[in-house]
């Protein structure tokens, strides 16, 4: 087939990291996989940012007008041109950043509509948030195919589905393969346990996640250990005083380019993210399949890709006594750390790589119809 990648949140050439980009990338290589001719056309893309509630109105306007040059520019291509797609593809449509341009563009073409990851919220129903809300409406209303990463936004999503319409699990992924081939060349080494967080450092859930360890290291100061902290952002100035108490044991390895990442996580030997309001984290699944244990909390998707008690533990959301205990549990106990990372690298090989979510993408696409 030929696929319009549509990604409202985050597109696959952004140059700001996260999981929202990484995952838009694994889709692109997915679709590439599969064989699918993947086009990403200038007037499907959207400006940078989440914007705020009161221009909603003025975006929905304007997808308007885009959507119908977008119908005119397909009708003016000869079949089989390249840009001529026959399948729209949405990652991400949420009441922050929903799809105002999928099912416009579908309907008037009569092309199935795919969505990889939405979420329905009825209490965003009402205020400044309703615009937004509605169009995931319109969306869901409108689409063939649901495919859900997230367990959270099963029962949402299928309350408002039409007629006829799917929806699918899609395990969260990542390439495992140089996570896993880092994590067979790990060499041991001396001293203290080194402990290893990776994430963006902006304002309110992330924010957060770093006040939790920050917590828990208050609590297992008594103990020998080193902490590397992954990453950067607006916030990194306040995460730093966060950790200022523990120095010289917390080391900051400010954002790290992609490529240099699994060696990184292999040098480590426990991973820890309390996973404030987390979606399901990407670097949750790259730490296991370079075979970090992981200590996390128990929220979102954070379940779905992170087994507790067999590939990690899990806590109660924000409890940073809770976090502190399992990490003084696995600090204390070697041969369950062993035990743990051994099940983390090969659960994420089984279950979580791109060879695995392109089968389940696959037998998913397979149960579209064509449009009449």
């Amino acid at each position: 087939m030929r696929v319009l990648l549509h990604t409202p949140l985050k597109p696959p050439d952004s140059p700001s990291p996260s999981g929202d980009r990484e995952m838009a990338r694994g889709l692109l290589r997915l679709l590439r996989r599969l064989g699918h001719r993947v086009t990403i056309p200038a007037l499907s893309r959207v400006a940078p940012g989440v914007p705020p509630p009161d221009t909603h109105l003025a975006l929905e306007r304007a997808a308007r007008g885009r959507a119908a040059r977008l119908v005119g520019q397909w009708r003016a291509l000869p079949a089989g041109h390249p840009e001529r797609f026959d399948l729209w593809f949405t990652y991400h449509c949420h009441y922050r950043k929903p799809d105002w341009l999928g099912p416009l563009v579908t309907r008037a073409l009569g092309i199935p509509y795919v969505i990889v990851e939405a979420s329905h919220a009825p209490r965003r129903a009402q205020g400044p948030t309703r615009l937004g809300h509605r169009a995931v409406e319109r969306a869901l209303g409108a689409v063939d195919l649901v495919l859900t990463v997230n367990p959270r936004d099963v029962a949402g999503v299928q309350a408002r589905l039409g007629p006829g319409a799917r929806q699918l699990w899609l395990p969260p992924f990542i390439d495992a393969a140089p996570f896993c081939s880092a994590a067979a060349t790990r060499i041991p080494h001396d001293g203290p346990p080194l402990l290893m967080s990776v994430g963006m450092m902006r304002a309110r859930d992330k924010l957060e996640s770093y006040r939790v360890l920050a917590g828990a290291f208050e609590m297992l100061k008594d103990r020998p250990w080193r902490a590397l902290i992954v990453g950067d952002g607006p916030a990194r100035a306040e995460i730093e005083a966060l950790m200022a108490p523990f120095a010289p044991r917390v080391r900051f390895a400010g954002a790290v380019p992609r490529e240099a990442l699994p060696a990184l996580y292999a040098s480590a030997d426990l991973y820890l993210w309390p996973a404030i309001n987390e979606a399901y984290g990407m670097a949750l699944l790259e730490a296991q399949a370079a075979g970090l244990p992981v200590v996390a909390g128990r929220t979102g998707g954070v379940p779905a890709v992170v087994a507790d008690g067999v590939s990690g533990l899990l806590t109660p959301i924000g409890d940073a006594t809770a976090f502190a205990a399992a990490v003084a549990r696995l600090l204390d106990d070697p041969a369950e750390r062993a035990r743990l990372a051994a099940a983390a690298s090969a659960r994420v090989l089984a279950h979580h790589d791109e060879r695995a979510a392109a089968r389940a993408l696959a037998t998913a696409l397979g149960t579209l119809r064509v449009r009449r």
